[in-house]
């Protein structure tokens, strides 16, 4: 409990760094005033109006995305495992290019219910493609979620490859971003992150159980089939939700169950609080480094995860202990 305490502490600081870091740099006591009361200062509206929103975001969807990693390991029984295996990304993607490319959309707000959508349905086929006599298996799942993936992945460029207008839209979404959000894009995908949330809480104590395998949960009265499904409906709508907000953010949900594992142990029932607030604070702190690396320019999230989470992932993967499940 004490490290769950500090980690909240550091998100905390995370959050006022991410309040204050920027092409125009703003004081620790300046940022406390204005959250304390709005003075119509240029500092104010920068805060409230742009950092604000961007900081929430950051930390809705790194706490999503934390979730859904841990739980994608813990069901599959595989270290290496990660969300977009679902083909959840992938399916992200190809809805945003359609909802370009036939309907013209622009905005944030607009991929994401596209993103969502496309999300949930690409769950949803890999979850009856995967799902045997016995329930759904974690070998068959990987192999079908790659499968669609690949499919959805071919298409999604042969669109993109006919048609330049869409590409350039596309470009700036599939980079994975937090920059320009506002709060009513998180508030369209909240309520699906607050239930994926919820039933990832609900998982919690069975995924010990199945560590054990599925005969093993069985005799101990845990129904594995249904409980494989509440999961893997937890991990579509958390990854789908953070897709939709911010676009696909690579490395988090695959590294970020290591560095908790590392911290909590193999107990889900901290390991899942671990993931989610560490994801909140990875995905914030990456979006600071985004803009003090290239200043005055700004580089997105999802840039920034893929040259830090890459290389640090290396790192966790020579280290056995930390990987074994």
């Amino acid at each position: 409990m004490r490290g769950l305490v500090g980690l909240l502490v550091v998100l905390g600081i995370a959050a006022l760094l991410s309040l204050a870091v920027g092409s125009r740099p703003i004081g620790p006591d300046t940022v406390l005033r204005v959250l304390t009361g709005d003075d119509g200062s240029e500092a104010a509206t920068i805060i409230r109006e742009l950092r604000v929103p961007r900081t929430v975001v950051a930390i809705a969807a790194g706490t999503c995305l934390g979730l859904a990693g841990t739980l994608m390991q813990g069901y599959t029984r595989n270290p290496l495992a990660d969300p977009g295996l679902l083909g959840l990304t992938a399916g992200a993607a190809f809805a945003v290019v359609l909802g370009i490319f036939l309907l013209g959309v622009t905005s944030p707000a607009g991929y994401a219910w596209f993103a969502l959508l496309g999300a949930g349905l690409a769950g949803a086929a890999v979850f009856g493609i995967g799902t045997t006599r016995r329930g759904p298996d974690p070998v068959t799942l990987v192999l079908a979620g790659t499968a669609v993936t690949a499919l959805l992945q071919a298409v999604t460029n042969t669109i993109l490859v006919r048609d330049t207008l869409t590409l350039d839209d596309y470009r700036f979404w599939i980079v994975g971003s937090v920059a320009g959000r506002d709060l009513s894009v998180l508030a369209q995908v909240a309520p699906f992150m607050a239930v994926g949330v919820l039933l990832a809480a609900l998982c919690v104590p069975g995924l010990n159980l199945l560590q054990l395998g599925d005969d093993a949960a069985s005799s101990l009265g845990l129904n594995p089939t249904l409980h494989k499904a509440l999961g893997l409906a937890a991990v579509m709508l958390l990854c789908g939700a953070a897709t939709a907000a911010c676009g696909p953010i690579v490395f988090l949900g695959l590294t970020v169950p290591h560095v908790a594992r590392h911290l909590a142990g193999v107990d889900h029932r901290w390991l899942v609080p671990y993931s989610a607030v560490l994801g909140a604070i990875v995905l914030v702190l990456a979006d600071v480094l985004g803009r003090v690396l290239v200043v005055p320019a700004e580089l997105q999230v999802g840039i920034v995860m893929a040259l830090v989470g890459g290389p640090a992932f290396i790192l966790l993967v020579r280290r056995a202990r930390m990987v074994r499940l």
